[in-house]
């Protein structure tokens, strides 16, 4: 029996890598589906730096109410398609008083951001971007990112991609239930 030519086993070589890799990417599970989670979950909230751009001033540690803790920008399409529903979900909870939406600015310009909530609507506190530190501070990547803050000041869920009011209340009635406060 002869030998294989080099550049036949190199060629069944790389096949064989291919193929593999294949099957690796075939089976494993899509990155939308992974659930992966914030090493804020369970802490107490960071705090919120920067200067309002709307809105009053806000602590995020002297609060009595449930917080969501929205980082954003004007460019961001998903962005837009969420914004609604932060304004729904604001809407709701401003008649009980009993949570808030709070956005910071990533990575945008104020006069862009102005444009966006005179478009789109909100009435909340929104935050300059302190030079990201902030975004730092809550380990934001990108945006949207939100995050749910219970009235004791713990981060209690994290968003990424979007958030519904729906999704939001669900982690607040969920949190109640299983707290009974």
């Amino acid at each position: 029996m002869g030998r294989l030519p080099s550049s036949r086993v190199a060629a069944i070589a790389v096949g064989v890598v291919v193929a593999l890799l294949v099957v690796l990417l075939a089976t494993r599970e899509p990155a939308a589906d992974r659930k992966s989670t914030s090493q804020l979950i369970g802490q107490q909230a960071p705090a919120i730096g920067g200067e309002p751009l709307l809105g009053d001033p806000f602590d995020i540690g002297a609060t009595d109410r449930w917080v969501v803790v929205n980082f954003f920008a004007s460019w961001c399409v998903p962005c837009v398609e969420e914004h609604p529903e932060l304004v729904a979900f604001s809407e709701e909870h401003a008649e009980t008083g009993d949570a808030r939406v709070v956005s910071v600015v990533y990575s945008d310009k104020e006069e862009d951001v102005l444009d966006f909530f005179g478009r789109f609507g909100g009435d909340w506190t929104v935050f300059d971007s302190d030079q990201g530190r902030t975004a730092l501070d809550w380990g934001v990547a990108r945006v949207p990112e939100s995050y749910l803050v219970a009235p004791t000041g713990v981060v209690v869920a994290w968003f990424v991609s979007g958030v519904t009011q729906t999704e939001l209340n669900a982690v607040i009635d969920r949190y109640t239930q299983e707290t009974g406060s």
